[in-house]
């Protein structure tokens, strides 16, 4: 694994292997990471990345995050509860020396209040197939985690339909891997 774009470009990341599925750790492979930052940068949603503020639940590595912080996001905040995960979410954080990123051994479903600034792009990559996305992206609302009009990047074994007080924008598909972009807020987008 490997930061694809930015500052960063080509900085190798924490090798996981195949993943640890015990430990829920299914990393997103580089060339679906790619793709999905290639989509997000190709101008349909601004610009996502600079000056962002960044949640990114259920990290795993952190590599979505770090991605974000490489192209330019402000700061970061990683959420997972796994022992693996976040010793992989620090040692990349350590590896970039990444001084604005914030890790939370957390069960994301049950996040707390947030005291920092809102999400303006929040990554949700739950373990598939658990319907913890939704609990999850319920968790961020209710702590006042996300900006309004903040853009969530989801990742699951299926298209995920817009809760309440988002907006879907676009759903892809790249192999097993299927990822709902939704708005949060009521910002007039359709």
């Amino acid at each position: 694994m490997r930061i694809i774009a930015g500052t960063w470009r080509g900085r190798p990341l924490a090798n996981v292997g195949k993943g640890d599925p015990g430990a829920h750790l299914r990393p997103t492979t580089d060339r679906v990471r790619e793709s999905l930052f290639n989509m997000l940068a190709g101008g349909r949603f601004g610009d996502p990345f600079e000056d962002a503020h960044v949640l990114d639940l259920f990290a795993g590595t952190g590599a979505l995050g770090l991605e974000a912080m490489s192209r330019g996001a402000a700061s970061a905040v990683f959420v997972d509860d796994g022992r693996k995960a976040v010793s992989l979410i620090k040692a990349n954080i350590k590896t970039l020396e990444c001084a604005a990123c914030r890790v939370i051994t957390r069960d994301a479903t049950r996040l707390p209040k947030s005291d920092g600034a809102s999400a303006t792009l929040m990554f949700l990559d739950p373990p598939y197939g658990k319907d913890l996305g939704q609990k999850a992206l319920k968790a961020a609302v209710d702590g006042g985690w996300l900006a309004d009009g903040a853009l969530v990047v989801w990742e699951e074994n299926a298209p995920q339909a817009a809760p309440d007080g988002f907006i879907r924008l676009d759903t892809r598909r790249y192999g097993d891997t299927h990822v709902t972009v939704l708005r949060f807020g009521d910002t007039g987008e359709s």
